[in-house]
């Protein structure tokens, strides 16, 4: 599954383990989201894009197709 998680947390320097611990997740559930091996629920989803201060859409809207 294709996201712009891993470029965000490039830009903005940031530790994914940091990131998975704001997030309420375990570190290799929170890599399986990154590396698009794993889709995370709507929840752990909204955690990430808070923690990031940006939202699903601009992670996961891509994947939204449009009629």
């Amino acid at each position: 599954m294709e996201t712009k998680l891993e470029k965000i947390i490039k830009e903005r320097g940031l530790k994914k383990g940091f990131i998975a611990e704001k997030a309420g997740l375990s570190r290799s559930a929170f890599s399986l989201v990154c590396s698009g091996k794993s889709v995370p629920t709507l929840l752990a989803a909204i955690r990430i894009a808070r923690v990031l201060n940006t939202t699903v859409e601009e992670l996961w809207g891509n994947l939204i197709e449009h009629d």
